[in-house]
């Protein structure tokens, strides 16, 4: 289980946050980043019943929409929270993607980005930062 600040919502602390509640995770190999949903916008969707998800290949810019999760109550964009190649995404949100439900922090993850620059995630929010967004 992830460390995480006390509240109601899971908010690991290890991770990086965007406005659009989103997550970011290093994988500690200096370019690449794993990225989800929080488990607050997953909440706040209900049962994801669709995702789409950018192409491994494409170049993606910070901010930019990339694909979109579709649940029981609405259509939401999906960014970009960094500049950068999609590496990787995860398949198995096409055939389970309530798993953004069941696991955001773990085997809900969307995609990997191998970014351009050393600094891109400076603009995200770190726990504490995300929590405060909450509240």
């Amino acid at each position: 289980m992830c460390p995480k600040l006390t509240g109601m919502t899971n908010i690991p602390a290890e991770l990086a946050y965007t406005a659009e509640h989103e997550w970011v995770q290093d994988l500690n190999d200096d370019s690449t980043f794993k990225v989800g949903i929080t488990d607050h916008a997953q909440s706040e969707l209900g049962e994801v019943v669709f995702v789409q998800l950018p192409e491994v290949g494409d170049s993606v810019t910070a901010g930019d929409v990339v694909g979109e999760i579709e649940s029981t109550k609405s259509v939401s964009d999906l960014f970009a929270p960094v500049s950068g190649e999609i590496v990787s995404v995860n398949d198995e949100l096409s055939d389970t993607p309530g798993l953004l439900n069941d696991a955001p922090y773990e085997a809900g993850w969307l995609f990997t980005v191998r970014v351009e620059s050393q600094d891109a995630t400076a603009d995200l929010l770190d726990a504490q930062a995300y929590q405060q967004l909450l509240d």
